[in-house]
């Protein structure tokens, strides 16, 4: 019999918790919505919220990384390498820099899609930048 975890709701199995859980398709689409927003951020100056779009697509790689493992080392390496240099940037509010490494790091997971047999998926930064959040210089 399955193990059971007790839920205010009543109790669930293993199987039902982690049908429940995100699948890679919606972390990876969550990772590109909050790329997407930390460039055109860090392009207005707002390294605050580039900052924090750079956090969360830490964070979210972080969980893909839990819940499938396979991942866990790519994931460790693009954030120990690629998007720590992202973060660098937006530290020292380099422009040029922060462009150069933003582009780097897409090029590096893109080529880890093609490594992982998902050459299909080729990000690529919209023209336009979003247009729910004001992106231009933030609140210190």
């Amino acid at each position: 019999m399955p193990e059971r975890v007790h839920t205010r709701h009543g109790d669930l199995s293993l199987e039902q918790m982690a049908d429940a859980l995100p699948g890679t398709g919606e972390l990876m689409a969550s990772v590109g919505d909050s790329w997407w927003r930390c460039a055109y951020a860090g392009r207005g100056g707002n390294w605050p919220l580039a900052a924090y779009f750079a956090r969360r697509v830490r964070g979210t790689s972080r969980k893909l990384a839990v819940l499938r493992p396979k991942y866990a080392e790519r994931v460790a390496d693009f954030e120990r390498g690629p998007l720590a240099v992202v973060f660098a940037a937006i530290e020292t509010r380099d422009r040029p820099r922060f462009e150069e490494a933003f582009a780097r790091a897409t090029a590096a997971a893109n080529q880890s899609h093609v490594e992982t047999g998902y050459a299909y998926i080729r990000w690529v930064l919209p023209d336009e930048p979003p247009r729910d959040l004001d992106l231009g210089r933030g609140q210190e």
